[in-house]
C-alpha cells in the first residue's frame, strides 16, 4: 500500500501526520467510516512523548529530549492511503487514533521495549525498539531537522510485520474485532471497532470545541456552577440557625447564622470568562440574579463592594422581589464622569498590556486611607494580594464594562439600603453617598472615620457591626 520506496529496506524514514481530532483513548470504540473505506487496518507502535522542546536535535542528544512513552494504535484507511499516493487521509479518519492508557517516564521503563498486537486474541505482531530500521534518536534527529519539536508531540515509531494488509488473503478488521496494543512497562491498549450504524463520536466533540481563548482558568470546571451557558464560582453556606434567612455576597465576605451566597463575578476570582463574552453591569446582575434563582432563594440581603455595588443597585430594580435589603459599601458614581471613563479605558488598556503590579501599586496608594497605609499593615498587603491575584483580563473587561456603565435610577430602588463609605474614600465620596441618600427612601448612611475606599480591609471590625446590626433590624 506505500508505493513510495521501492527498496527491501527504505533509505529514509516516512513521515506523517495524523490530526489530533483523530485520538481517542483506551477502551473507546473505533469508527468504521462505512462510506469511507472498506479496508480497515491497524497499526500497534510505540509513542515517543518530547519532554524538551528542540530544533535540529542530534542523534547523540536526542534522548534528552524524549520524556517517556506511550501507546498508539495506528488505524488506517488502507485504499485511501493508496489511491492518494500520500498518508494524511488515510490516516486521519476520526477515532483512527487510539492512543494510552498511561504514559511513563523513559526513567521507569528498560531501554529496550518489546510490543505486541493481538486481533480478538491472535498475535500479529511482536518485535522490539532495537528492531527499528530507523532508531528513534534518528527519527527525532530527522523530525527537528526542519522544524522545532514542541513538549508534548508524540511521535509513533513506525510498525513490526504483521499488518493485515501483509498476510494473503489480506486480514482487514469488521465490526466487533478487538484489537490490544501491549508496551512493556505499558500495559495494554485495547479498542474495539464499533458497528457501521453506530455515530461518529467524534462529530460532538468537536463541534462542542472552541479554539475562543477562556482567561482566568484557575480550578477544574466541576468545581463551578453553570448557569445561564456559563461557569461560574459560587458557594453556599449553609444556615446555622436561620434556614430561611439569605445573604448574597457580590464579592464572597463572611459567615454567620444565615445562609450565606458567596459568587465571583465571571471574568474574576475563581470565575472563568471567555474572549467572545461581553461583560456589563447587566450582565453581571443576570448572573448573579441566575445563581439565586438555581440556589431556590426568594428573597435575600445583598452585600456588594464598589463596582459589586452597581450590580446590586441593576439587580434590585429588575428583581426588586428578590432583594429584600441592600448593603452598598462604596457605591461608584454611576454613569462615570467622562474623566473617570477615560481613565477605565486607560486602565483595561494598561492591564493587558503590563499586568495587575502597577495597578495594585497605583490602587494601594490612592485608594486607601493615610491611617490604613501608616498603621495597617496586613490590610496593605491583603489589599495587594487580592489585586495581584486577579487576572488582567477579567479585570481589563470589568473595567470597560464599569467605562460603559448606563445611569441606574436609584429612585426606584425599595429595599432598605445601607451605605457605607470612608471619610478618606476618593472613590465613593462622603458627598457622592449624600447624593444617593437623597435618592433612596428608607436609606441609612454611615462613614468610617480615617478609610478609604477598601472598608472591610481598613475597618473590619466597624464594618462587620454595622452589617449585622443592619441585617438584624
Amino acid at each position: 500500500y506505500d508505493a513510495s520506496d521501492k527498496a527491501d529496506i527504505p533509505t529514509h524514514p516516512v513521515i506523517f501526520t495524523k490530526r489530533a481530532t483523530s485520538i481517542i483513548a483506551h477502551g473507546d470504540e473505533i469508527f468504521p467510516h462505512p462510506c469511507f473505506t472498506k479496508s480497515v487496518g491497524y497499526e500497534g507502535e510505540i509513542g515517543v512523548i518530547i519532554g524538551r522542546a528542540g530544533f535540529r536535535i542530534s542523534e547523540a542528544d536526542a534522548m534528552n529530549h524524549v520524556w517517556g512513552y506511550t501507546m498508539i494504535n495506528d488505524m488506517t484507511a488502507r485504499e485511501r492511503q493508496r489511491d492518494h499516493k500520500q498518508f494524511y487521509i488515510g490516516k486521519s479518519p476520526d477515532t483512527f487514533c487510539p492512543m494510552g492508557p498511561v504514559a511513563v517516564a523513559k526513567e521507569h521503563l528498560p531501554p529496550v521495549l518489546e510490543i505486541e498486537t493481538t486481533v480478538n486474541g491472535e498475535r500479529r505482531q511482536r518485535a522490539n525498539t532495537d528492531q527499528l530500521i530507523f532508531s528513534i534518536p534518528y527519527l527525532i534527529h530527522t523530525m527537528s531537522a526542519g522544524q522545532r519539536l514542541r513538549s508534548g508531540d508524540v511521535l509513533a515509531t513506525g510498525i513490526p510485520a504483521g499488518v493485515g494488509f501483509g498476510f494473503r488473503p489480506m486480514k482487514f478488521l469488521h465490526q466487533g474485532d478487538e484489537i490490544s496494543v501491549s508496551v512493556t512497562g505499558l500495559g495494554t491498549l485495547t479498542n474495539r471497532i464499533a458497528s457501521p450504524s453506530s455515530v461518529n463520536p467524534t462529530v460532538e466533540s468537536v463541534f462542542s470545541d472552541s479554539h475562543i481563548p477562556q482567561f482566568n482558568v484557575r480550578v477544574p470546571p466541576s468545581t463551578l456552577t453553570s448557569i445561564s451557558a456559563k461557569q461560574l464560582f459560587y458557594q453556599k453556606l449553609a444556615a446555622k440557625r436561620d434556614p430561611d434567612e439569605h445573604i448574597a455576597f457580590i464579592h464572597g465576605l463572611g459567615q454567620g447564622s444565615a445562609n450565606l451566597h458567596l459568587m465571583d463575578l465571571e471574568g474574576h476570582g475563581l470565575s472563568p470568562t471567555s474572549a467572545s463574552s461581553t461583560l456589563s453591569i447587566a450582565s453581571f446582575a443576570k448572573d448573579a440574579a441566575d445563581i439565586l434563582d438555581a440556589a431556590g432563594v426568594k428573597d435575600a440581603t445583598v452585600v456588594a463592594h464598589s463596582l459589586g455595588c452597581l450590580v446590586a443597585v441593576k439587580l434590585a430594580l429588575e428583581r426588586p422581589n428578590l432583594v429584600k435589603k441592600l448593603v452598598l459599601m462604596g457605591p461608584l458614581p454611576c454613569p462615570l464622569p467622562a474623566a473617570g471613563v477615560k481613565g477605565m479605558l486607560a486602565r483595561a488598556k494598561a492591564v493587558r498590556d503590563r499586568g495587575m503590579l502597577d495597578i495594585s501599586n497605583t490602587i494601594v496608594q490612592t485608594a486607601m486611607s493615610d491611617e490604613t497605609k501608616l498603621s495597617n499593615r496586613t490590610a496593605v498587603a491583603a489589599i495587594r494580594i487580592s489585586l495581584l491575584g486577579q487576572d488582567p483580563e477579567g479585570y481589563a473587561k470589568a473595567s470597560g464594562a464599569l467605562a460603559s456603565a448606563p445611569e441606574l435610577d436609584f429612585t426606584q430602588i425599595k429595599a432598605p439600603t445601607l451605605i457605607i463609605t470612608g471619610s478618606e474614600d476618593k472613590i465613593s465620596s462622603p458627598a457622592l453617598c449624600d447624593v444617593y441618600s437623597r435618592q433612596i427612601h428608607g436609606i441609612k448612611v454611615e462613614m468610617l472615620d480615617k478609610v478609604g475606599h477598601w472598608h472591610l480591609f481598613e475597618a473590619s471590625e466597624r464594618v462587620i457591626d454595622l452589617v449585622v446590626d443592619f441585617v438584624k433590624t
